[in-house]
């Protein structure tokens, strides 16, 4: 049985092939709704630019913001082929937006400077909470340095979000910013609401597999030359049992190396290899690492786990933003377990997209569900 939809966001879908076919059809349903803003997730089907302007042309007055994903989080669970509007509306939400352009180590302090003079301009509504959303090219290769700096300056306003997609091409991200679509670049909203939230964050991977000392790297373009002291993807397909003609990104979804990190181990998830046998990653890799192979464990009950929060009432969120990681799609696909997904991902009424990179407290991960779940305002939770 299909949930009942939310009340505090207004969804609009359309699956159709032309841009401005696939904006009317899912603006429709956020029309005259007074919304503070909408959040647009790109398929890669429409082009992007079309679509952004299409999307700012529509809501006039109502800013759009999103990005391109590497799939989408529908009222149905996954999808690829989906323009999917989530419109915010302006009872329940506050909002200011910054575009952070030209993604580079040096501008991360710039960035952050201008981030803390927003959130001090932003004027603080009595009752009401404060957490940002982020979304950022994911081949700009900076979400790391942007994430912790930002996260630095703003205190105690908890951040969450994703890394925009490109499906499998890996070729070119996007996120958008009034009616704009900008790659090497990020988009950071400040919100406020009268909803209660709480921030959500699993995985289902152990370090139970081989140990992985990173003897040679690039930290700047986040390759991997050497593991153990041989070539990075003959060592790696030697130690998850393939040849390394064999290695894929369904190999290596089911694979990821783990760093430890305070008490806990977070996945260092690799998209594809290079010529000449390096590995490429989707997040910060440096010489010296000492990483584990993990080993998948339960993922259908991990993900009803994860999404099963209640507030301090022990009532069900309203519903969940999400920001899921491609490569645990493509685990779910390659184990023919799509459809079980979708059904869970549905009945926690989850919608949001396929990230190359996931954003919480500070910490740019990979392999993992981030969420912010939404309860009603006349709940409370408990620290």
């Amino acid at each position: 049985m299909k949930p009942a939809p939310p009340e505090f966001v207004v969804i609009g879908e359309s699956r159709a092939e032309d841009p401005a076919a696939a904006v009317a059809e899912a603006s429709e349903a956020l029309m005259g709704k007074g919304l503070c803003f909408v959040f647009a997730i790109l398929p890669g089907c429409l082009d992007v630019n079309e679509t952004s302007a299409l999307l700012s042309g529509a809501f006039q007055g109502v800013p759009v913001f999103g990005c391109s994903s590497a799939g989408q989080i529908t009222t149905e669970g996954y999808d690829d082929q989906a323009l999917l509007l989530l419109g915010f509306p302006r009872r329940n939400f506050r909002c200011a937006s910054m575009l952070f352009r030209d993604l580079r180590p040096d501008h991360a302090t710039a960035f952050a400077a201008e981030a803390q003079k927003q959130a001090e301009r932003f004027r603080h509504t009595a009752g009401w909470n404060r957490f940002a959303l982020i979304v950022a090219d994911g081949l700009s290769k900076q979400e790391d340095l942007l994430v912790s700096t930002l996260d630095a300056v703003l205190g105690d306003v908890p951040i969450f979000g994703g890394s925009a997609g490109d499906g499998l091409k890996f070729e070119r991200t996007f996120v958008l910013h009034d009616g704009e679509a900008h790659s090497g670049a990020a988009v950071l909203l400040l919100i406020e609401t009268d909803l209660q939230f709480q921030g959500v964050a699993f995985d289902h991977f152990q370090p139970e597999g081989a140990q992985i000392v990173i003897t040679s790297a690039d930290p700047e373009e986040r390759l991997v030359y050497e593991i153990n002291g041989a070539p990075a993807a003959e060592e790696y397909a030697r130690l998850v049992g393939c040849p390394p003609e064999a290695l894929s990104p369904e190999v290596f979804a089911e694979n990821p190396m783990m760093l430890r990190h305070n008490l806990t181990h977070y996945a260092r998830a690799i998209s594809d290899t290079k010529p000449g046998g390096a590995l490429s990653l989707l997040a910060a890799i440096d010489d010296g690492l000492i990483l584990t192979l993990g080993k998948a464990k339960g993922s259908l009950d991990a993900l009803h786990e994860g999404l099963s929060t209640r507030d301090a009432a022990g009532q069900e969120p309203d519903f969940i933003l999400g920001f899921d990681c491609f490569l645990r799609r493509l685990e779910f696909e390659h184990k023919q377990l799509t459809q079980e997904v979708s059904n869970i991902l549905r009945a926690h009424r989850v919608i949001g997209f396929n990230t190359y990179g996931e954003q919480k407290s500070g910490l740019h991960m990979n392999q993992t569900f981030v969420g912010v779940a939404f309860f009603k305002p006349e709940a409370r939770v408990l620290n």
